[in-house]
This record gives C-alpha cells, structure tokens and sequence, in this order.
C-alpha cells in the first residue's frame, strides 16, 4: 500500500512539474519572413472537457487534465450529439530576446473559442455561447482580428483557450476545425506580421493569377482546336485534361482566398478542388497513351478511375486512408506515365518529344521545389523567388508541353499533306496520258456498246410490235371466219337453188311451177345480200387489219373512239380464244355515244388499247386457273366524256398489281410475264403514245386480287 501510495505522489509530482514548467518563447522561434509563433503543436498544451470559466485561472489544480494540442483535437473526442466543448491550457513565458511590446494572438479555425490570458477575456472568436449569445462558428481570414497580448519579458503567463466544436453537416465524419489547414490555428505574432503577411499574400496571389490566366487561356485553345478537328481524338483528350487541371486551380485559388466563407462552402471547394486534381493527374496516362498509340489495359483504366473518384472523396475517410489515396493519386498516374515514356522511348518522333519533356520537366521542377525547401525552409519564396520560379515550372511545364505537342503536331500534319500532295500530283503527271487513252478507249466502247443497245432496243420494240400484229391477226383470223361462213354456206345454198331453178325451167310451160321459181329467185337475191355483207364485213376486217400493219403516217385524223375500242375488244378476245379454246370471259361495253369524233392516229391508239385490253384478258385467264369455280372472268370497256377530254376506260377483275410494282409497270423492259411470254415495252410504248404522242395521260388504279382498271385520257 506504502509502494503504491509513493507511486501516485511521484506521478502526481511529474504532472504538476511538467504544468508549472512554462514554454519558452524566443526570437528564434519567430518565423523571420513572417514574423509569427505557431502555437497548435506545443507541447505544454493540456485539455479538459468540459466547461467552467474558473479553468481560465493560472493557480488551479490539474486533476481531470489531459496533455493535448489544440491540433490534436477530432471528431473521436466529440460526445454522441457529434458536440465537443473543452478547455486547453498552456503556460508561456517570453525571454529578453523578445520585444514583448506590440505582441498579438491570432486564431485560425471554424471552431468558436474565447481566449483567455491569466484569467482575463481578451476576446472572442465566433460565439461559443459566452453570456447567453447564440452559437456561430468562426471564419478566420488575413485580415481577422487579432487580439494584444500584454506580456513581459521574463515573466510567466497562463494562455486559456476555450473551444466549442462539432461535426461538419454536410459530411459528418470530421469537426469543423478539421476541415482548414489549422498549421496555425494559434499563433503569437509580432510588430511586422501582418505587413509581412500581406505582402506574402499579395505576391501568392499575383503568381496565382498569371497560372491562373495561363493555364484557362491554353484551355480554351485546346478546346477550340478539338472542335475544330473533330477527328482528333487526342486533342478532345488534351482539352479535357486542360479543363480538368483549371478546374482544380481555380477551386483551390477560391479555397486559399475565401472570406467570410462557412464550413459547409468551405468543404464543397475541397471536395471539387480534390475530385478535379484526381481527374487532372488521372487523365494524364490516358492522354499520353493516345500521344503515343498505345493501347491502355481495362484494369488499368478502372484503376485511375478509382482513384479519381476517391481523390474527391478522400476528405472523407480517415486519415490513414487518405493518406494511400494521396499516395495512389501521386504515384499510380505518375508510375504508368513513365511506363509508356520508357517503353516507347526508341518509338518516339517529333511532336511525342514534346510530351516527354513535359512529364520530365514537372518532375524535374517538384524534386527542386522539395530540396530548395530542405535547404532554405521558409526563404525559398520570399527571399529569392526561387519558389515561385520553381512552382511556376511545376505547375505549367506540362500544359504548355501539351501546346508544344498540338503545335508540332499540326506541323507534321500540313507536311504529311503536303507530301502526300507532291505524291498525288507526281501520280497524276504520270497517269495523266494513260488516263486520256482510257478514256479514248472508254468513249469508243460505249459509244459501240450504245450503238448495240440501241439497235437492242429497236429489235425488241419491233418484236413489241409484232407480238401485237400476232395477237391481232389471230382475233382477225378467228373474226374473220364468220364472214366466210357465211359466204361459203350461202354460196352452197345458192348452187342448190340454182340447180332446182333450172331443172324447173327446163320442164315444159305446163309442168313448171311459177309460184316456186319466183320463191328461188327471191331466196337466191335475198342469199346475195347476206353474201354481200358478210363480204363486206370481211373486206372491213382485213382493211383493218392492214391500216394496223402499216407504217403509220404519224398524221391525226378524226377518229371513232368507241368503234375502235369496240373493234379491238373483240379482236383480242377472239385472239386469246383462238391461242385457248377453253377461255370464255364476259365482256362488257358500255360506250358514250354522244362521244365526238377525236384527232388521233388511229394506228397508234389501236395499238395503245389492243395492248391493254389484252393485258386484261391476260389478268383475268391467269386468276381462273387458280380462283375459285364460281369466279367469272369479265373485262369491261366503257367511254366517256369529261372536262373536255375523253376517256377510255378498261377494267378486269384479275389478280391486280401489287403496290410493290405499281410504279414500275410503265417503266422499259418491266414485265411480269413469264420469260418469253412479254418483253416489257407495251406499257412503256403504250406511255409514249397517249402521253408524248397525244397529249394525254394514263392512270391505274388496282387492288391486288381485285381488279385493275386503266384510264386513258385524250383531249377531245
């Protein structure tokens, strides 16, 4: 019990030795170009939870004290409400180094505090909720207020800081202090820090600009470029890289110069800032691999887009995790970067260079910036500008190596053009008589091969032609039958007749019979009319037959519509009945017969209807061999007059034309007939005629399995 009790007085002795023993602030302690103390990480800090202004006193007892630093202080120390309220403490003496007169304190969190000095408020940053005011936390800036410190030297005094916290709302897993730099949340400063400062800040800020300005202006030419060579892929990639690396210089330009921002605007900036930065360093590998037509692995890819994301998120996870992202961000990008460089090292040409130079350059720059600080830390910038000169290099080597590679690029590309233009006119001098004589033996090819189809085409009009006459004179020599029928068995009758005539007149006076010789007589005259007209009607039919055949004169004439189309119904009935006996179809006529005579050429339109009409019959005989028993074949022929024009009009209920073909029927060598039963030129010539010839029109208008019905339209 004695050991034990001697143990707790000795540990009880180190804490209260430890407390009363103050920090020692010297001159050499002051950063020389900025003229301040950091107090965050002093080791004499001790906190306690907790709230009791009474624990801003210098003589109190430290039972309940734990040794930590302001900086120290996370969301791990926050209370179930994510709220964490305490008190830190130190002691501080300033020695005979010092010019203690014109000392300040300056604070630097998003945490309200109340700092206290001995006992005494000298101020309050934010409202920690002191004297019944509301909560607000801080936002310190360059020009916050700074707070007199009256110290003397030699002499040993009580620095209190009371401090109300809590977790961030937007992303709750750190405290507000957390989320800005606190390198300085507490800071001694003396007479020439806040000159010193400004100056800092405003020669920071004119650098920033002129990266800032460099770095958009080559954006936007990147961009201008890419869409102004669409095909170019690399450019659209260059400009996506440009636009990534501004993005993250203008957010962390905006986070360094905020004023009067909250912690919620605060870690919006971050995490933009953070997620454009792991874009920027993420699409370098990829923009290099195009540079350099290399192909990038998926796992690779999928890997640099983890990163990106996470670079944005990395503000998010604890520290040790965002310690291997930051890693991962830096070294991966940079890592896969110098693998294409090394392995396509003996590939590269030209404009690649450029690239080369950029990655190498940056990297160059950063390794100088980290030795310079070693060596100089804290006068690299102000003292020298080296820092500046050497940031500037850092930050804008590789975009303006990527200006470089367009530029060289865009160089090689007009002298591949132009070679490639040397190329193609050396070809076509040297191609150029080769070509003409082509050309020559092309001309006379054509020309002998249009002779042959022209010659072609007038064979096949005229077997057009004769296919008609054929199917014409077939109806003529089945029309023409009856007529000579007639003639032939009324010439029997009559040598019959003519015989019993005159055996009656050789008989005497007596025996003859008068009442029969004049009824033979009568017979035999009334027998020569019927020869006669069938005769005649013979002699029409034959005169038709070759008023058809002959050459046409190409002279109009007034001609008889509906007796032609009469005539022509017929002949091409008949002519299909004597090609198939079986084959009876109803015709119908239904004729105007107030129609005028019309100017036409006779020939020609005979032709025109002869054709259709037996195209109809066609229709109709085809759809008996495969309709129904009760179908009826019938083609209809009607005439009228309308808007003075007259109209023919032949109908059939056939199959129809397919609305596929529809618009094909009219068209040369179009046909579907089976081979050897059409050629193709009857609709085509039968167009020509009405329509060119005549000055009218042809329409159809069908429903497959219907009926199709021609309209053929002549000007009256």
């Amino acid at each position: 019990m004695n050991k034990l009790l001697a143990l707790l007085l000795l540990f009880l002795a180190a804490n209260c030795y430890a407390q009363d023993k103050p920090v020692n602030i010297s001159q050499k302690m002051f950063n020389p170009n900025l003229d301040f103390v950091a107090m965050g990480r002093s080791d004499g800090w001790y906190f306690r939870a907790g709230n009791d202004t009474a624990w801003a006193k210098s003589d109190i007892s430290m039972e309940g004290w734990q040794k930590l630093a302001p900086l120290d202080l996370t969301a791990k120390h926050a209370d179930k409400n994510g709220r964490v309220e305490g008190w830190f403490r130190i002691k501080i003496k300033v020695d005979s180094t010092v010019k203690a007169k014109g000392l300040v304190i300056a604070y630097d969190s998003y945490a309200p505090a109340d700092i206290y000095l001995n006992g005494k408020l000298l101020g309050s940053f934010g409202s920690t909720g002191l004297y019944g005011r509301p909560y607000a936390e801080y936002d310190a800036n360059l020009f916050s207020t700074r707070l007199p410190l009256k110290l003397k030297q030699g002499e040993q005094f009580t620095l209190a800081l009371h401090i109300v916290d809590s977790l961030a709302r937007i992303v709750p897993v750190k405290l507000r202090s957390e989320w800005r730099n606190q390198a300085d949340v507490i800071v001694i400063c003396g007479d020439d820090n806040f000159r010193l400062g400004l100056t800092d800040f405003l020669a920071f800020t004119k650098s920033y600009s002129v990266w800032l300005s460099v770095s958009f202006t080559l954006c936007v030419l990147f961009w201008l470029l890419a869409f102004q060579n669409r095909r170019e892929r690399v450019l659209l990639l260059i400009a996506c890289c440009s636009t990534f690396f501004v993005g993250s210089f203008y957010v962390f330009s905006l986070r360094l110069s905020l004023q009067h921002a909250s912690s919620s605007t605060f870690i919006v900036y971050d995490f933009l800032g953070n997620l454009s930065l792991g874009l920027f360093l993420s699409s370098i590998p990829i923009v290099i691999a195009e540079v350099f037509k290399r192909r990038i692995l998926l796992w690779v890819k999928m890997t640099l887009a983890i990163i990106a994301f996470y670079s944005g998120a990395g503000s998010y996870v604890p520290d040790g995790v965002m310690t291997i992202i930051a890693y991962a961000l830096l070294l991966f990008p940079v890592g896969v970067s110098l693998y294409y460089i090394i392995s396509s090292w003996k590939k590269l040409r030209g404009a690649q260079w450029s690239i080369v130079a950029g990655i190498l350059g940056s990297i160059l720059f950063f390794a100088t910036l980290i030795i310079a600080g070693m060596l100089w830390p804290g006068q690299v910038f102000i003292d020298f500008g080296i820092g500046y000169f050497l940031y500037t290099g850092w930050l804008l080597c590789f975009p303006v190596s990527m200006l470089v590679y367009v530029a060289m690029r865009f160089k090689e590309i007009i002298k591949e053009v132009r070679h490639n233009a040397d190329q193609v006119v050396q070809l076509s001098e040297e191609k150029k008589q080769e070509a003409l004589n082509r050309q020559k033996l092309l001309e006379e090819e054509v020309n002998r091969q249009t002779a042959e189809i022209r010659a072609g085409q007038a064979r096949l009009i005229q077997s057009e032609k004769m296919a008609s006459l054929g199917e014409l004179t077939a109806g003529i020599a089945h029309e023409i039958q009856n007529p000579l029928n007639f003639v032939n068995n009324f010439s029997d009758v009559n040598q019959e007749m003519l015989e019993e005539l005159k055996a009656e007149s050789e008989k005497p006076k007596a025996e003859r019979d008068e009442q029969l010789e004049i009824e033979l007589i009568n017979d035999l005259l009334e027998n020569e009319r019927k020869i006669n007209h069938h005769g005649k009607r013979a002699d029409a039919i034959v005169k038709g037959m070759l008023q058809h055949s002959r050459t046409s004169s190409g002279q109009k004439e007034p001609t008889d519509i509906n007796a032609l189309a009469d005539e022509y119904l017929r002949l091409a009935y008949h002519g299909l009945r004597a090609k198939d006996k079986d084959f009876n179809a109803e015709l119908i006529i239904n004729l105007d017969d107030k129609l005028p005579k019309i100017s036409v050429i006779p020939q020609e339109v005979g032709r025109v209807l002869l054709n259709i009409i037996n195209n109809a019959f066609y229709a109709v005989q085809q759809k008996a061999k495969t309709a129904e028993p009760n179908y009826k074949p019938a083609v209809e022929v009607s005439t009228t007059q309308q808007n003075g024009s007259a109209i023919v009009s032949v109908k059939d209920n056939g199959n129809g034309i397919p609305d596929a073909i529809k618009d094909k029927i009219m068209q040369p060598f179009f046909t579907t007939k089976p081979t050897g039963e059409g050629t193709g030129l009857g609709l085509s010539l039968s167009y020509d005629i009405i329509v060119k010839g005549h000055g009218g029109s042809i329409n159809v208008e069908t429903r497959e399995n219907e009926y199709t019905e021609f309209t053929i339209l002549l000007p009256v």
